[in-house]
């Protein structure tokens, strides 16, 4: 039975059918494993890369079932295992004497435990890999979900090779209750929600892009208005209105240009009002 042939349903459609068609395709042999390896490293060959894939999916459940006890669907387990054994298959090497299953299985557990970490609590109990480690393993040695009591602290510590205080910290996160931010409507109109001390007064995504968008716009604006001028009131404006330092004065202009200031001040309010109007029809 070709592999390739088979129609595999997703394990978010129905998972009961799901597992029995992915038990009902068989395992390669050795000699098959190694030559869809090898077509798959030299050729890119995706066809060998399916096969590899849908033929190993039992393992990917196999695996799953051991991480039931999190609360997370078995179904969203799988998936994520799935993704795991697919990247295993692209790093796959048949020439180092491994069959894939042994070297899939790393990769499966890595996907299937990042899952896992990101959505057991909205605050992250484990966010190094020391305490990644500590978090699986506590969860699988706690016989019941009692307090541990300092002979099992030290027992799990000697065993797992950490420090005491180390254990019982992991334990509290373990123990812990996410917190509602928002007050529920039974707490009543009075009641304040956490949410309401986490505020913050400085601008939001939306209202960064909202500003840089209008002073974007005005920039645009203002540099077409300012073409639309003739170079002569173009440089007073920019003397008077625009200048990085001290603005020049209308006898200073009057000076450069050979007229009275009375006659700079005039060009400079025909400029700005012709601006006005080129500004106001852009918006």
């Amino acid at each position: 039975m070709n592999a390739a042939s088979l129609p595999i349903p997703s394990p978010i459609s129905s998972l009961e059918s799901y597992i029995h068609a992915v038990n009902a395709i068989p395992m390669l042999s050795v000699e098959r494993e190694v030559e869809l390896g090898r077509r798959l490293r030299s050729e890119s060959d995706v066809s060998a890369a399916r096969d590899l894939v849908v033929s190993h999916l039992r393992l990917v459940v196999s695996v799953a079932r051991n991480y039931m006890g999190y609360g997370l669907p078995q179904a969203d387990l799988i998936q994520e295992g799935n993704v795991g054994l697919m990247k295993a298959v692209r790093r796959f090497d048949p020439e180092r004497g491994v069959r894939l299953a042994s070297f899939a299985i790393h990769w499966i557990k890595a996907e299937i435990h990042e899952y896992i970490l990101r959505n057991w609590r909205l605050v992250k109990v484990a966010t190094t890999k020391a305490q990644r480690k500590l978090f699986f393993n506590l969860r699988s040695m706690k016989a019941t979900s009692a307090t541990l009591t300092p002979d099992q602290v030290r027992d799990m510590a000697t065993t797992l090779n950490v420090k005491e205080s180390d254990v019982v910290e992991m334990e509290q996160r373990l123990q812990g209750h996410d917190l509602t931010l928002d007050p529920s409507p039974e707490d009543g109109e009075e009641r304040v929600g956490p949410i309401a001390f986490l505020a913050d007064a400085a601008e939001g995504p939306a209202e960064q892009v909202e500003r840089v968008q209008t002073e974007r716009l005005e920039s645009e604006g203002l540099a077409s208005a300012l073409a639309g001028l003739d170079p002569r009131s173009r440089r007073i404006i920019e003397a008077r209105w625009l200048a990085q330092g001290e603005p020049s004065t209308l006898h200073q202009l009057a000076a450069e240009f050979g007229v009275s200031a009375e006659r700079i001040r005039q060009i400079e309010a025909k400029a700005l009002t012709k601006m006005k109007g080129a500004l106001a029809g852009s918006r």
